[in-house]
């Protein structure tokens, strides 16, 4: 697993950092663009993309914060993904490039995201993906035009999640109106960020977040982790 650089991967990059989570094997592999939480690519983030490499997916998290840490990119970042434009959606066009360029890759590549990497895959399910995995993100402004011509889309959303109420059910009948293949759930008893397999955020806040339903479920993390991995094998493995 290897922290890469992306300065020239494209016109955009800047300082654009990754990693680079790899399968064992010589390859060629499916690939998967990852796409962090607003906490940025942190331990919980990289452990996600190495789950992902052991499933045998070639797996690039892409860090959206490279240009100076979550504190000063965070408002940035979220505003390219309310107004769907901006730097942030420019590095992760880089990085699906890098991939596609790696000359590793079966010619099949998907996309998860996490939280705010969750809206950002939403974003860009119809630039050229195979396959989307989108966990408790936010719906596009407009998503039936954000979402007109995506790849097949499976989504984790978590029912005690006071951050988006009623988000699941929207994004199943978009996708439904749109004609788009999908299998939209909603865990019961599940809250935001459940499939993190550590809490996160700052340690007095943690309490609060707790209290918002903001914490791991290890129970349900097993079967949305499982549908994740058996939606990218239909579409994504040869």
């Amino acid at each position: 697993m290897t922290l890469i650089d992306l300065n020239e991967a494209g016109p955009a990059a800047g300082n654009l950092r990754g990693y680079l989570a790899e399968p064992a094997g010589t390859g060629p592999f499916p690939a998967v663009l990852m796409i962090h939480e607003a906490f940025g690519l942190n331990d919980i983030a990289r452990r996600q993309a190495d789950r992902l490499a052991s499933a045998g997916y070639l797996t690039l998290a892409v860090d959206l914060f490279s240009d100076g840490g979550s504190r000063s990119c965070l408002v940035s970042t979220m505003r390219s993904m309310l107004s769907g434009s901006g730097k942030a959606l420019e590095d992760l066009a880089t990085g699906q490039a890098w991939l596609e360029n790696s000359g590793r890759t079966n010619g099949k590549i998907g996309v998860i995201g996490f939280c705010m990497g969750g809206g950002f895959a939403l974003l860009i399910a119809r630039n050229g993906f195979d396959a989307a995995a989108v966990n408790y993100g936010r719906l596009p402004r407009h998503p039936e035009e954000a979402l007109l011509g995506a790849c097949p889309v499976v989504g984790n959303f978590g029912k005690k999640d006071r951050t988006l109420p009623g988000a699941a059910a929207r994004l199943e009948a978009t996708l439904e109106t749109l004609g788009i293949e999908h299998d939209i759930k909603e865990f019961e008893g599940a809250g935001h960020a459940f499939m993190n397999d550590a809490e996160e955020g700052p340690r007095p806040l943690r309490p609060l977040f707790r209290v918002m339903g903001i914490k791991p479920d290890p129970e349900a993390a097993v079967e949305a982790w499982q549908r994740i991995e058996d939606h990218f094998a239909k579409y994504l493995k040869d």
